[in-house]
């Protein structure tokens, strides 16, 4: 059961519509705080609150951190980005996470000039080559949302993630309404594209309204145990 609780925090830190048309501008990241609130199917009733912020800082750059406290366990997530020509462009992203007592701490530092990245898992760092345009586990979705707009149907990007270069496909399926604690919102809906012999499914809903901000978040575990993320309130940044 512990296991699956790692999976479900790690992921739920992972944000009358048509799709977006090409010629609409490019949605700008403004400033935000999110809570959500989750529904799992564990077999035991288990209650997670997660926490999304978005701030700019004074040098122009942004800090997204993303938090869900389970009680036995919680995961703290950050990166902080600049944007460039609406490109994401990350500098650092830091995690950590707790879970009965034990902790796993780890942090990402991106070196543009020599197209690398230097990851400090637990106090043992280590570099990786880079291409540009690599993204962390959280400056992906940012990228996601400045995408959207742009009516692609397929979206892949380069993540840094557990030691290695990954590629996160993404399909837009289409649009839907969403029944959410915050209300109700037109949202697109997007499908993590993990391959055809994947046994896991991610889905996530993105409400133009809000800038494109995740509503609604369904993981479906290999195991067939579900997560559900649900938007429960916007506060004032």
């Amino acid at each position: 059961m512990y296991r699956w609780i790692r999976q479900f925090l790690c992921c739920s830190l992972v944000a009358g519509c048509s799709l977006a048309n090409p010629t609409l501008a490019a949605t700008e990241l403004k400033p935000f705080r999110a809570l959500y609130e989750s529904r799992l199917d564990i077999g035991m009733p288990l209650q997670v609150d997660a926490v999304r912020e978005l701030r700019q800082q004074a040098d122009g750059h942004w800090l997204l951190t993303s938090t869900a406290d389970a009680g036995i366990a919680g995961v703290l997530e950050s990166t902080h980005f600049q944007v460039d020509s609406n490109r994401i462009v990350p500098h650092e992203y830091q995690y950590h996470r707790k879970v009965l007592g034990k902790s796993r701490d780890a942090v990402l530092s991106f070196d543009w000039p020599n197209g690398r990245v230097t990851n400090n898992v637990d106090d043992k760092p280590w570099h990786m080559d880079i291409p540009p345009g690599t993204l962390d586990k959280l400056a992906y979705q940012m990228q996601l949302r400045l995408d959207l707009p742009s009516g692609q149907r397929k979206l892949q990007y380069a993540v840094a993630d557990g030691g290695s270069l990954k590629e996160y496909a993404f399909e837009v399926l289409g649009s839907e309404t969403v029944s959410t604690p915050a209300g109700e919102f037109n949202a697109i809906k997007v499908q993590r594209d993990r391959g055809d012999d994947a046994k896991r499914e991610t889905y996530i809903w993105f409400a133009p309204d809000l800038d494109y901000m995740i509503v609604k978040l369904w993981q479906i575990e290999s195991d067939g145990k579900e997560v559900q993320l649900l938007l429960k309130q916007i506060e004032a940044p």
